[in-house]
């Protein structure tokens, strides 16, 4: 696929959703973009994976409920569409407040996106720390 194909620009889109919901903090906006299913999988950095939107959504709120500010600046972005599989790989740069502790850092994630009828919902983040 070209890297300007409308594929392609839903994807990238889809996947701006994702990082918008997660720098407000906001979980009602994760949920619309993220597939909700018992495939779903996450990983966080140094975590281990998480299977089922259960899992996932409680870390997410943990991670929120602990959170006063996540900020990203998202660089490298890779788009690819298979069918009705996507996935976009990026470096996140993130700036964060986090339990009252700023940090900066950068993180290495590939979002794994399946197209449903309501459009590309993620069904697998794996982010881990850049070194």
């Amino acid at each position: 696929m070209q890297s300007d194909s409308p594929d392609i620009q839903a994807l990238k889109a889809a996947n701006q959703r994702f990082y918008e919901a997660f720098g407000a903090l906001d979980l009602n906006k994760l949920e619309e973009v993220c597939d909700t299913s018992s495939q779903a999988l996450c990983v966080h950095p140094g975590w281990p994976p998480l299977v089922g939107w259960d899992n996932i959504r409680q870390s997410w709120e943990n991670i929120f409920n602990t959170t006063t500010l996540m900020h990203f600046n998202i660089q490298y972005v890779q788009a690819v569409v298979l069918g009705d599989s996507g996935w976009v790989t990026c470096v996140e740069n993130i700036s964060s407040v986090l339990q009252g502790r700023a940090s900066n850092f950068g993180v290495l994630a590939t979002n794994i996106f399946v197209r449903t009828p309501r459009g590309w919902r993620m069904i697998a983040h794996h982010a881990s720390v850049r070194v």
